[in-house]
């Protein structure tokens, strides 16, 4: 994301892309390494595609075999729970140590190191253990994290003047992957013949091509980041503190609650319209169809955004699509499936957008959207992953899904509360 201002009436950003190596300065080495990069901009642009279909498949994989995988391991709602709460705990975890090791090693050679680590993390899962299955999810989580932060600051890097087409192709093939991975789940479990294991497993083999695909880059950048110099703010510009920011914990607030309800549509969804008595092939479909439109929610809404001085009406609008969808599956879950899933995506996606989006218009300079960034993905992944546990203890104790949607009910009025505030035009 970049960090702009604007004056009303002007264009909107043409990026919500934040640099996580925004306060460093480049060397002579890494500007060599840089152009030699840019020399092969078709291996770089194949490699992106193929690492952004890995960011979202290994997740939206595992929910239409949540019931599978919990039958073979004896385990209960809540601890079933858990093979999709580890991995988003481990998101914010993850995004914590991303910009130090972008910095440290370069982030071609950590985006590879992340892809392999992503396969390895998928091939644990299948062992037969439950402890590999949550330490699989351990790995997958953290390799994802990286992933989701040094991506677009190397997208912003190379690509400066194709941010916007970069940025779009970049979030459509991240969507398109978990798309195929929800759509795929069921049949590929048929297919393989080896129970949910095999289809679990299957996305390792995505997760290699990848990293093959980045191996030319990290050969060619010989493990230069371009970033070896520190840069030193001016005597009077010191940074800003954005953990003592009312105003940046109103955007963490928003990006961490619209997280919350999307992961427990991603680690429930298709156990909610099976309970209900739909066919588990035709769940991962309805599913795999809520991702896919999450696209135009995550299109449209940021563009509105960044022509709006403040974003009010657009927190209404996604707040209000997000509680309708899952009233509709609390009342209607079967009969309207189709329906609630394109409501859910629409806001889905552009509240994922917009929190993107407030974290650019709320910052004043890179720098503070750089920490601000930080600070809202750490916080919010690590309160995201409360919600799939959550959601599993609740069903579990009551065996109905109506008090696990109503608590989400709930979160949906307080980000309301907390996205009008942020959405005030102020600067961090």
């Amino acid at each position: 994301m970049t960090a702009e201002t604007r004056t009303p009436g002007s264009p909107a950003p043409t990026s919500v892309l934040v640099d996580a190596e925004a306060e460093v300065l480049g060397s002579a080495a890494g500007a060599a390494a840089r152009r030699a990069l840019l020399a092969h901009p078709a291996l770089l642009l194949v490699g992106i595609v193929l690492a952004s279909l890995n960011m979202r498949a290994a997740l939206a994989s595992v929910a239409p075999l949540v019931s599978e995988i919990s039958g073979a391991y004896g385990l209960s709602a809540t601890a079933g729970s858990l093979v999709t709460s580890v991995p988003v705990l481990f998101l914010g975890v993850g995004a914590l140590v991303a910009p130090w090791l972008g910095r440290r090693f370069g982030a071609e050679r950590v985006l590879f190191a992340a892809l392999l680590l992503l396969g390895v993390g998928i091939l644990a899962r299948v062992l037969p253990s439950v402890y590999a299955l949550y330490g699989g999810g351990i790995l997958v989580g953290t390799a994802i994290a990286l992933l989701n932060v040094l991506m677009p600051g190397l997208i912003k890097r190379d690509f400066p003047d194709r941010a916007a087409a970069m940025t779009s192709v970049y979030t459509g093939a991240m969507i398109a992957g978990a798309t195929v991975a929800a759509a795929a789940a069921v049949p590929l479990e048929k297919a393989l013949g080896g129970g949910w294991a095999g289809s679990l497993g299957f996305w390792s083999l995505l997760a290699a091509v990848a990293a093959l695909a980045w191996l030319p880059q990290v050969l060619i950048a010989r493990g230069r980041t371009g970033h070896e110099v520190r840069a030193v703010p001016a005597a009077d510009a010191r940074p800003v503190s954005v953990w003592r920011s009312p105003l940046a914990w109103q955007v963490t607030l928003f990006m961490g609650l619209q997280s919350l309800w999307s992961y427990v549509l991603i680690a429930w969804m298709p156990t909610i319209f099976t309970d209900h008595g739909m066919s588990r092939s035709t769940a991962g479909v309805v599913f795999a169809f809520n991702n896919l439109i999450q696209v135009a929610g995550a299109f449209v809404v940021p563009l509105l955004a960044g022509r709006m001085r403040s974003q009010r009406p657009l927190i209404v609008l996604v707040t209000t699509l997000v509680a309708a969808g899952y009233a509709g599956l609390m009342v209607a879950p079967v009969e309207g499936a189709w329906l609630w899933s394109a409501v859910l995506g629409v806001g889905q996606g552009g509240a994922v957008g917009l929190a993107l989006t407030l974290i650019v218009l709320r910052a004043g300079d890179a720098a503070t959207a750089a920490r601000l960034s930080g600070m809202a993905q750490t916080v919010g992944y690590l309160l995201a992953a409360a919600g799939p546990l959550a959601a599993g203890a609740l069903h579990q104790a009551t065996g109905s899904w109506t008090l696990p949607i109503c608590v989400v009910l709930a979160v949906c009025a307080t980000a309301l509360g907390v996205g009008l505030l942020a959405a005030r035009d102020r600067k961090v």
